[in-house]
């Protein structure tokens, strides 16, 4: 996929140019060869399917660690006073690398743990049904909502016997019927549909009449002065996103990904979380390389208060929490945005900021079973649907945040204000499937259109794309960033710190 290829006659190469112009003109921009405003030029190398699927994978893949990248190059440019910002460098090899940094972490040579028993597809009477039980609460929920609260605090061997109940009682239960009961009670579950009966969902409908990244401006009539700390110009090719302030209010792994690329382009990213929820350690030091780490309860008067201060001389906000919780904290965008006008918001969610299920959870599993991409992978012996190489609609949707608050504070250079940008996992999927395409006609029922014209590769060796470090914990291997940038560390600073090991207060 080296840049200038021509792409005629190979459907993977013309994928990945369309994917990257999409990508780049939802955010705002007119041209996908990145002639248009102060982003310098990309170029592309590697093979055009680095992560095979029936699915464009490697093209979203490739396109969102584009965008981030462009945008990147973008503010630089603005910000060092230059016409044209630095060349960035995309390879899909060390993206599909990246696209896994999860399964690539090590530490002194050993890797961790698989998701938990219960997060996967169970059989139903009518069809499948994706649940999720990596954390402790979503586990329990599961459980109640099932009859099998018996069963809540089991763990070793007895963990068998709670496998085995939940299959039996999944085994006699309609999908959306048990869909219904366990997202009722707090859970995380999916019933697998196919495209096609997605997209006849409320919700689904909903979706798609959404843009890939909604982005909503403040009002250009009340800029507010940029404080100084974010004004300073980055002179001698510093990072893009030097001295930055992001409130990262996110948790999992999009949120988290997408804010471990701004702590890269030199932010200083300070993730909130509260002292009630637990953190998976290996997760942590996956998704938590630049950034620090502090915990706040905002239910307690103390904790509030040092939170407002920080989100005082915040630059940027990006929330991943349900829609109600913040409206209930007095933190939901737009309110936000009535605060300091010249905030960038970001938000991110699993099903959509809008319709019936806003305020649903979900992770990229169960996203890719609601919305059809599950019946659209190869299924297991045993019928069971299939997944894609990556958890790409995480990854993906991390990227395109980060490239979306770059732009935003872009925009914010030209008119002092602010705005929010809106993106979700649900909305990722969308695009991947082609549903946003063809005037509405999902590519998904139209295979010939997306299946590699070539066969499926091996996924590259990555250690090219690896590096290790010594840290207190042991040694630890871990997946290079895929955004490379002249002028930018290759990797961070600093890898994850303990999980809220940092004082509430920013960088000076």
């Amino acid at each position: 996929m080296a840049r200038g290829r021509d792409v005629a006659g190979d459907p993977d190469a013309a994928a990945v140019v369309r994917m990257v112009g999409e990508a780049w003109c939802a955010l705002g921009g007119a041209d996908s060869a990145g002639a248009d405003g102060r982003a310098g030029p990309v170029t592309f190398d590697g093979p055009a399917v680095t992560l095979p699927s029936p699915l464009p994978v490697t093209a979203l893949a490739v396109a969102t660690v584009a965008a981030a990248a462009r945008a990147a190059s973008e503010l630089a440019a603005l910000r060092r006073g230059i016409p044209r910002g630095p060349v960035a460098h995309i390879d899909s090899r060390a993206v599909a690398v990246a696209f896994h940094s999860e399964r690539h972490l090590r530490r002194d040579g050993a890797g961790f743990g698989s998701f938990d028993p219960l997060s996967r597809f169970f059989r139903t009477a009518d069809g499948w049904l994706r649940t999720h039980g990596n954390y402790p609460h979503h586990r329990r929920r599961l459980l109640t909502a099932l009859g099998l609260g018996d069963l809540v605090d089991v763990d070793g061997t007895a963990a068998e016997a709670a496998l085995a109940a939940v299959i039996r009682v999944l085994a006699a239960s309609r999908a959306g019927d048990a869909e219904d009961a366990i997202t009722g009670a707090g859970g995380v579950a999916a019933a697998v549909r196919t495209p096609d009966t997605w997209l006849a969902h409320p919700q689904g409908a909903t979706v798609a009449t959404l843009p890939l990244i909604g982005v909503r401006q403040a009002d250009a009539g009340v800029p507010t002065t940029v404080p100084g700390h974010w004004a300073r110009a980055v002179t001698g090719g510093g990072p893009p996103a030097a001295g930055i302030r992001v409130l990262d209010l996110t948790r999992v792994i999009a949120g988290p990904i997408g804010t471990r690329t701004l702590s890269l382009l030199g932010a200083d990213v300070l993730r909130v979380d509260s002292p009630r929820l637990p953190e998976i350690a290996e997760q942590h030091l996956d998704t938590g390389p630049g950034k620090r780490s502090t915990l706040l309860d905002l239910d307690a008067q103390a904790d509030r208060k040092a939170f407002d201060a920080l989100l005082a001389e915040a630059d940027v906000v990006v929330t991943g929490y349900r829609m109600d919780g913040l409206a209930a904290r007095g933190l939901a965008p737009d309110a936000l945005l009535e605060r300091r006008p010249d905030l960038v918001v970001a938000t991110l969610s699993a099903w959509g900021a809008h319709g019936p299920w806003a305020d649903r959870r979900g992770f990229d599993s169960l996203v890719q079973a609601g919305t059809g991409i599950a019946v659209r992978c190869p299924p297991g012996a045993d019928g069971t649907p299939g997944t894609l190489p990556a958890q790409a609609l995480d990854h993906g949707t991390g990227y395109l945040l980060a490239a979306a608050v770059l732009r935003g504070l872009a925009t914010r250079m030209a008119n002092g204000v602010g705005g929010v940008y809106e993106l979700s996992l649900a909305r990722t999927a969308a695009w991947l499937l082609g549903t946003d395409r063809a005037g509405g006609n999902s590519e998904a029922d139209r295979p010939d259109a997306v299946v590699p014209s070539s066969p499926a590769r091996e996924l590259p060796d990555p250690s090219p794309w690896l590096a290790e470090v010594d840290t207190p914990a042991g040694r630890l291997t871990y997946a290079l960033p895929p955004v490379i940038l002249d002028g930018t560390p290759r990797t961070w600073t600093r890898l994850a710190e303990p999980f809220g090991a940092s004082a509430p207060a920013w960088l000076a």
